[in-house]
Formats: C-alpha cells, sequence, structure tokens
C-alpha cells in the first residue's frame, strides 16, 4: 500500500493502473507507443494503460501481457476503473502518444506505422465500449510523458522540446 506522500502512480511500458484522488498517475517513454486514460471524474477515480501495439492477434497466447495490446488493455482498464467505484455511462478517456518515432526512406509499410494503428485501435476500442474520447494529443514524432489527476480531470502532457500541455 503507498501512503499518503507517495501521491504519484507509475505506469510502466506494456503496464496498467487504477488510482483515485489524490493519487495522480503517470507514465513516461510514450513514443509510438499510446497512453489511455478511462476516468470517472465525479467518483475520482482513473485508470491508465501504456499501450504498445495494436492487436493481441500476434501475441503468444500462454505468457500474454493485456496491457501490451490495445484490444486487450481497453477492456481491462475499464474493468479495473469499474471495479475501483467508477460507473458505466459516466467513463470518459483522454489519450497522448503514437507518435511516428522514425522515418523510413522507402518501402513504408504498415507494420512500420504502430504510432498511427495504436491510435487507431485505442480509439476502436474505445467506441466499442461506448467511452468518449473528451481530449487527445496524438501524432507527430516526438516522445511524451503524461500525468493524469481524476480530482481534475487534467491531463499533463510534456513533449520533448516542446514543454508542457494540459488537456
Amino acid at each position: 500500500m503507498m501512503s499518503e506522500i507517495d501521491q504519484v502512480v507509475k505506469v510502466g511500458i506494456a503496464d496498467m493502473n487504477v488510482v483515485k484522488a489524490p493519487h495522480v498517475i503517470r507514465t513516461c517513454g510514450l513514443g509510438s507507443c499510446v497512453g489511455v486514460v478511462v476516468y470517472d471524474q465525479a467518483k475520482e477515480v482513473a485508470g491508465m494503460a501504456h499501450v504498445m501495439l495494436p492487436d493481441s492477434s500476434l501475441a503468444k497466447s500462454d505468457q500474454m501481457n493485456v496491457a501490451k495490446y490495445a484490444d486487450t488493455a481497453i477492456e481491462e482498464l475499464v474493468r479495473r476503473v469499474i471495479g475501483a467505484g467508477g460507473r458505466n455511462g459516466h467513463l470518459k478517456a483522454k489519450m497522448a502518444g503514437g507518435a511516428q518515432m522514425f522515418q523510413f526512406r522507402t518501402g513504408t509499410t504498415d507494420m512500420m506505422r504502430i504510432g498511427p494503428r495504436n491510435v487507431d485501435a485505442v480509439r476502436e476500442q474505445l467506441q466499442r465500449f461506448r467511452i468518449p474520447i473528451v481530449a487527445e494529443d496524438v501524432g507527430g514524432s516526438s516522445g511524451r510523458t503524461i500525468e493524469f489527476h481524476p480530482k481534475t480531470g487534467m491531463l499533463l502532457i510534456r513533449t520533448v522540446n516542446q514543454g508542457v500541455r494540459e488537456i
């Protein structure tokens, strides 16, 4: 258990967690990965997933990490947020990341467009659960760190060489 001093809960790569205010939740190193937050602001509860890949169909099922893939992470994130007091029908989402981190000169295949594919996959899953995306900061070519505050519903985004934005 965390003490009241430990205000920030960290989410690693291909990881997820849920917090209630006064705690905040943060993930670093979003390049082509997408950081997605599902929250119920009235209940001051939020979950964050650091999604690496769009689709779990490529996973080795015996050792699958559900937080790694958009199709499995969103479903588990929604389940956990509701389990922590969030209410179906009151959930909203914010997301950031999905950058195109590398420029390919020739023969760019769809497989190399991981960032845009992650963004599309996360959108599709949120739509499946009828969770509106109220704000996003996606694409581009810079890495991001995000921090969500369940009390205010504010997502702070630190973008490499671009400072901090709030959405």
